[in-house]
């Protein structure tokens, strides 16, 4: 029997073919995993990079309950027509606070990694209420219910806590301050320089316009800080990694 028709005795033995199989994958994973053992860190540690504020979180719930993720992913990779379309390639650091990250594969719509200060914030009301309206050939339904869903933010200190348990670290002050911080994001003409210096970058405005903080709201101060935290004029890659 020649070598390359061997396999037929594998695919003949059902046993055989489950124990090459794992045998395969092991070696594989073990290869994959193994390495990492030896890593301080699987992330590369950036400047720049802090947990959302209250009010992003909230956002963030918001962008995962309507489903955005389906249609956007937040990875750009590190090819040229990516990176010439997008801006730089995505970083791990960037989702280290993510539960879940955003990462995806598939896109109906663009890759939202460095959407934050693209646009506008009247724009992104605007897009989220009648896509159409600003982009012609959008299949993207519109979001303007979110308009009429008010938040009063007084659980979003037990939201933090509860990312606290997985990692993220959000400190006493940040977790005490958390409703104020909610409500004073959406209003530019509260005292807002205490929330800013807990979560630098955060977009401030009222962004929907409404004198009360809504899903809307949340929502765009989300979308306008992805991508803002990291200064990519002067990070340099550790090469080490």
């Amino acid at each position: 029997m020649a070598l390359i028709d061997k396999h037929v005795v594998l695919e003949r033995s059902p046993s055989l073919l489950l124990a090459f199989s794992l045998t395969v994958v092991t070696i594989g994973g073990i290869v994959e995993i193994a390495p990492l053992f030896w890593l301080e860190n699987t992330i590369e540690e950036v400047d720049g990079m802090r947990p959302y504020s209250p009010l992003e979180l909230a956002g963030r719930d918001i962008y995962i309950r309507e489903g955005c993720y389906v249609c956007h992913s937040q990875m750009i990779r590190p090819m040229r027509d990516e990176v010439e379309r997008y801006g730089p390639y995505s970083l791990a650091a960037e989702s280290m606070y993510d539960h879940p990250f955003q990462w995806g594969s598939k896109r109906t719509g663009p890759d939202l990694a460095r959407v934050g200060g693209r646009y506008s914030n009247e724009w992104q009301l605007a897009h989220l209420i009648d896509p159409q309206s600003v982009v012609p050939e959008s299949i993207m339904p519109g979001y303007g219910f979110l308009l009429n869903a008010s938040l009063d933010g007084d659980d979003i200190g037990d939201l933090m806590r509860t990312h606290r348990i997985v990692g993220v670290p959000y400190t006493d002050e940040q977790i005490a301050n958390a409703a104020s911080d909610f409500r004073v994001q959406a209003d530019p003409d509260a005292d807002w320089d205490a929330m800013v210096e807990r979560y630098p970058g955060a977009a401030i405005g009222n962004f929907d316009g409404q004198p009360q903080v809504t899903e809307m709201d949340a929502l765009i101060a989300y979308l306008q800080m992805l991508g803002t935290l990291v200064d990519f004029s002067t990070f340099v890659p550790d090469a080490s990694r």
